[in-house]
């Protein structure tokens, strides 16, 4: 598989690291490391994370919270996380970006398909956080939509497991991998790669998705440079 421009998924809870809640600075500047070394090879960078490690919309909906509320402040804590990225970035030598789904002047643009495309091109790192901009769907239908959007040639899922297995591995040792899959299979076989309104709208646009271990170093660049790492799904 060819990459010219891709999209980045990261959850938010990667961003902990060992800690059991908010930014684990190493993991952020190995992350940021990863980046830079796929940005230095002319690969376009587009990145969505998730704001797990500081809020999720569903849990704090289980314990009280109105959901819409709640999805609202799970945006948020994205442009958190998005704001970290930019600095460990940007303290690399990186030019970057912020947009997002939901304005919040001056810390970052509103995200226009447009503005992201311009800004890939020109070489910047964008990091499009708030979600969707709407309440209801998840950092995994962002990531889906603005890969959409920028016509990017895949979504890289980014994971601390190398792979999609038929159960978990971390869980089952005789856990068995899968290196490609068909939309059609993942679904038949009930694995949950991403939710099903992400999964859905990559399938009805031709958009593979690779899961991927993001936390072996160097497993990004291996895998933009054509290395089988991961498992496919298309």
């Amino acid at each position: 598989m060819d990459f010219n421009r891709i999209l980045l998924k990261l959850s938010g809870e990667a961003l902990m690291g060992q800690q059991q809640y908010g930014i684990d600075p190493e993991r952020l500047r190995d992350y940021a490391m990863e980046i830079k070394s796929v940005v230095e090879n002319k690969i376009q960078v587009a990145i969505v994370i998730g704001g797990g490690n500081i809020f999720r919309g569903m849990q704090g909906t289980a314990g009280g919270t109105d959901r819409v509320q709640g999805d609202y402040m799970g945006m948020l804590a994205t442009v958190i996380n998005s704001m970290a990225l930019q600095d460990a970035l940007e303290k690399l030598g990186l030019k970057t970006r912020v947009l997002s789904g939901i304005a919040i002047d001056p810390i970052c643009e509103s995200m226009s398909r447009r503005k992201a495309i311009e800004y890939l091109d020109a070489g910047t790192v964008v990091i499009i956080a708030g979600g969707t901009g709407n309440p209801y769907f998840t950092t995994d239908s962002a990531s889906a939509l603005r890969a959409v959007e920028i016509k990017a040639d895949a979504i890289l899922k980014g994971t601390r497991v190398d792979g999609i297995y038929d159960s978990d591995p971390e869980k089952n040792p005789a856990a068995v991998k899968y290196d490609t899959l068909t939309f059609d299979e993942a679904y038949q076989k009930g694995l949950k790669i991403m939710d099903l309104t992400a999964f859905t709208l990559c399938k009805e646009n031709n958009l593979p998705i690779v899961v991927f271990d993001m936390n072996k170093k160097g497993n990004l660049k291996r895998l933009v440079s054509g290395e089988m790492i991961g498992t496919v799904v298309s």
